[in-house]
């Protein structure tokens, strides 16, 4: 759903890039107490999301670069919103699905520069933002368990998609460069992404489930969901007594790291040679209704990474291979870099207390 240049209009460009900043200025600072930088977040387990953010960022890199196909000559992919909601945190989520459009604009020519406000309003700010939401409600009144967690992350995956398909045509309503009737537009992107939500929703669910399995206190949407043990005093079920909480989890979180990031560069390297070539969604329905006609060459189409294959280099499955394990890297190094930076800089802001202070 990478939405090129030339789709919007300057001034609704301009207006969603002021959102998109607004909205990561917000998240930054949000991103901060999830990242572990208060003690509040380090108590609840915040101090294991700061490792994990950059790989969860160059993870949704690499599964979106998995074409796959939806219908007829259409295929669809990743966006990876409701994912990084969840394992990390919304506010954490906005940034990591942030960092991936950003690298993909700039190194390879995915998204238009002058659109970037546009899709990250759309697919970074609104994918989240549904998902969360949705998720939190369904694990509130679903029993407390880990499948309700994976059952909850698949039905907000895949609402998230339709929801971001809204969103685009709405700002296409405010700003399209082409005079197509929105009614035709709208009904379109919605039909063909709800299929493509089924295939964000396996992925999100599947994923979540894995690290549910191994590592459930790296689950952000998955804290504090452990049920109160139930006595049956005189025939009528009561709460226990409140024990001592067990010692959380603290085992290092490299193997975890480790195994993601191996994970991200075989996908990316390998298994997206595999990938569908039929157009994603978006193209295929500003295709087929006219609304591409006045899309503009991307700034960085000369970049030796552009379309995800390295220039100059002759075997295709190389060249795209490559270009995938660069992205991976370039994306996995970038995050983690503003990840950690976010989680020093609140440390830094927040005094250590005295017994003096207390």
């Amino acid at each position: 759903m990478h939405v090129p240049d030339g789709f919007i209009n300057a001034p609704v460009s301009a207006v969603t890039g002021v959102v998109a900043a607004a909205a990561v200025a917000v998240s930054l600072r949000g991103a901060r107490r999830e990242l572990g930088g208060t003690s509040h977040a380090l108590s609840s387990g915040g101090e294991k999301t700061a490792p994990l953010a950059g790989l969860v960022a160059a993870f949704i890199f690499a599964v979106q670069m998995l074409n796959f196909p939806v219908a007829a000559g259409t295929s669809g992919h990743l966006l990876g919103g409701a994912l990084a909601a969840i394992l990390v945190g919304p506010y954490t989520g906005v940034l990591c699905v942030s960092v991936v459009l950003l690298m993909q604009g700039i190194l390879f020519a995915d998204g238009g520069l002058t659109a970037l406000g546009v899709n990250i309003t759309d697919m970074a700010i609104t994918t989240t933002v549904v998902a969360y939401v949705l998720f939190r409600t369904l694990v509130k009144v679903l029993p407390r368990t880990r499948r309700s967690v994976t059952a909850a992350s698949f039905v907000a995956a895949l609402v998230s998609v339709p929801a971001a398909a809204l969103v685009f045509t709405a700002i296409y309503a405010l700003g399209g460069t082409t005079d197509v009737p929105i009614g035709k537009v709208l009904t379109a992107m919605v039909g063909v992404h709800v299929l493509i939500g089924i295939g964000e929703a396996a992925i999100t669910a599947l994923t979540v489930g894995a690290v549910l399995a191994v590592r459930p206190d790296l689950v952000h949407g998955a804290r504090g969901l452990t049920a109160p043990l139930k006595l049956r005093v005189g025939g009528e079920l009561v709460d226990a007594p409140a024990a001592a909480p067990a010692p959380a989890r603290t085992g290092s979180t490299r193997k975890v790291w480790g195994f993601g990031i191996v994970t991200a560069l075989l996908l990316a390297g390998f298994v997206s040679f595999y990938a569908s070539a039929s157009p994603d969604g978006l193209e295929k329905v500003a295709h087929d209704k006219g609304i591409d006609t006045k899309t503009t060459q991307h700034a960085s189409s000369d970049s030796p990474l552009a379309d995800y294959s390295v220039k100059d280099i002759g075997d295709a499955r190389l060249a795209g291979g490559l270009a995938g394990v660069i992205g991976v890297g370039v994306t996995v190094a970038v995050g983690s870099g503003v990840f950690w930076a976010v989680r020093r800089r609140r440390g830094a802001d927040t005094p250590e207390r005295t017994p003096e202070a207390v």
